[in-house]
């Protein structure tokens, strides 16, 4: 016996939203496996999450690329399509390439991977905590002085 259908319209709770997109991102990715491997298909897939988190099948890029070629390739007959496959391949690479200096850069803030550092990458990296540090500092700053007010004007 199936379920009933699903309302398609957007998840309007944060938590049910993310649970959705989580359990269906991971039923989608196993379908692919299983398309490729039941049926001997090339299968690419990329997905980004809501907060831009990237999941791909298979999970090495050369392989998605190498089927994305091959895609290009097959809409070749058409200029305009390839023309506009080939932005859309620059753009992915683009993104692809911003999505993995901003993972870089988000473990180095957590103060993972700071072996192969220089002193002066170090030095720099510290005067963007320590920045960060002094902003979030004044902002609770005000927020106390603001709270402060508030509580002044109500007695």
């Amino acid at each position: 016996m199936g379920r009933g259908r699903v309302e398609l319209k957007r998840i309007e709770n944060k938590i049910n939203r993310q649970v959705t997109f989580s359990k269906r991102k991971t039923g989608l990715l196993k379908k692919a496996k299983e398309l490729s491997v039941l049926c001997d298909a090339e299968v690419a897939l990329v997905i980004f999450s809501p907060r831009g988190k990237l999941f791909t099948f298979p999970d090495d890029a050369q392989s998605i690329i190498k089927t994305y070629d091959r895609y290009r390739k097959y809409s070749n007959q058409d200029g305009n399509v390839e023309l506009e496959n080939q932005g859309w391949y620059q753009e992915m690479s683009k993104l692809n390439e911003k999505y993995e200096a901003v993972q870089k850069t988000q473990r180095r803030l957590h103060g993972e991977d700071l072996g192969p550092l220089s002193i002066k990458e170090l030095q720099i990296l510290e005067e963007q905590l320590e920045k960060a540090l002094s902003q979030a500092r004044q902002r609770k700053t005000q927020l106390i002085i603001d709270m402060w007010k508030s509580f002044a004007k109500s007695n």
